[in-house]
């Protein structure tokens, strides 16, 4: 059956401010934008319901959340009626994406008014039950591949660190050396006028910050340039290039990205920079050197900028930073090892991948 977001749901409002929950004891949770903030003795919500962040940061989140709880202002109560199951009810909005109905340039905000109207399938109680049992479980395979990412990812980070020990104490006492010292050239990205979306085909394109700010290359994130005789020969990103992210976010700023591999005619913007080592330094080490964890810090420290801005590493700075350089033969080693963990973790990216288009067929299916 056919109906509106408005015959299964009812809107709900909080005036709860984070800090109603800071120093605050009780039995009853109390959630945000970003999950759990801590426990109140009072609740908003005797039954489960469904929550949308309305304002800022995250808009159109969606989340379940538990009986005889809260959330703060800046989310939306969506209060099931009768005819919906709070979990439906839950994968019924994700699918709908209310994030398009985002207005306001500075602080993005969505209104029920506007996302209200939306339809979709609604089944029997029964028939959703086993529909929500279906989702739930391609969803737990999901959690499962990524987490298997994530811990082969810890592989390759533990493993550095039983060869080269902390990169910033530097217990194995490696030569310390500038990256200049590490490098044939740094060489800039360009700066082109583009349509904002994805290139079709081979057409000429320019990468998004987001293609490296994770410290893995994504070739598809990037933006079509709106003139294909504006395509630079110089700024095309190859095959063993070490990308690195000169301007970003505090958090994500310096960021490097390795390419396996790439398709043609893809374009560094000038936020990006492209390091070409000598024969001191192998890429692959100095690319999980910059993204360490317990290196960060040095990175984000010779970033300048305030902290609610976008911080900027300029070329000097970079070149400047000291680094440890154990002897080439022990990078490569650590290099062969890394290959072969990312074939391990390209395998399991394509089983996620197929895992998560046949999550969004089955949204899809069930309510489209």
């Amino acid at each position: 059956m056919r109906v509106k977001l408005e015959d299964v749901c009812e809107r709900g409002s909080s005036n709860l401010k984070q800090s109603d929950v800071i120093d605050k004891a009780g039995e009853y949770p109390v959630y945000g934008a970003t999950g759990y903030l801590g426990n109140v003795d009072f609740y908003h919500q005797e039954k489960p319901y469904v929550a949308v962040v309305k304002d800022g940061s995250g808009i159109g989140r969606t989340t379940l959340h538990p009986s005889k709880s809260s959330v703060i202002g800046t989310m939306q109560y969506l209060l099931p009626k009768e005819n919906v199951l709070p979990e439906y009810l839950c994968y019924v909005v994700r699918y709908m994406h209310l994030e398009k109905y985002f207005t306001g340039a500075t602080i993005p905000h969505i209104y029920f008014k506007d996302y209200k109207n939306e339809e979709f399938n609604l089944d029997t109680l029964d028939r959703q039950i086993e529909i929500v049992g279906i989702l739930k479980k391609v969803e737990n395979i999901i959690e499962l591949r990524r987490q298997e990412i994530e811990k082969l990812d810890d592989l390759i980070k533990a493993r550095f660190i039983e060869m080269f020990g902390n990169p910033v104490t530097n217990p194995m006492r490696w030569d310390k050396v500038e990256i200049n010292a590490c490098l044939k050239s740094i060489e800039n990205g360009k700066s082109f006028v583009c349509d904002g979306i994805t290139r079709s085909g081979d057409v000429p394109a320019i990468l998004k910050l987001s293609a490296v700010t994770d410290g893995a290359y994504k070739p598809e994130e990037n933006k079509a340039i709106i003139d294909e005789n504006l395509f630079i020969e110089s700024a095309e990103v190859h095959e063993d290039d070490l990308l690195f992210t000169r301007k970003n976010t505090p958090e994500l700023v310096g960021m490097a990205a390795y390419v396996f591999s790439t398709p043609k005619k893809l374009m560094m913007p000038d936020l990006i920079f492209r390091l070409n080592t000598n024969d001191s330094c192998n890429k692959v080490y100095l690319w999980k050197l910059i993204n360490h964890d317990l290196f960060r810090g040095k990175i984000q420290s010779i970033a300048s900028g305030s902290a609610k801005s976008m911080s900027n590493i300029s070329k000097e700075r970079l070149g400047k930073l000291l680094i440890c350089l154990p002897p080439i033969e022990l990078q490569k080693k650590f290099a062969d090892f890394v290959v072969q963990v990312e074939k391990s973790k390209a395998a399991v990216q394509k089983a996620l991948d197929e895992t998560q288009l046949l999550f969004d067929s089955l949204m899809q299916k069930y309510f489209g």
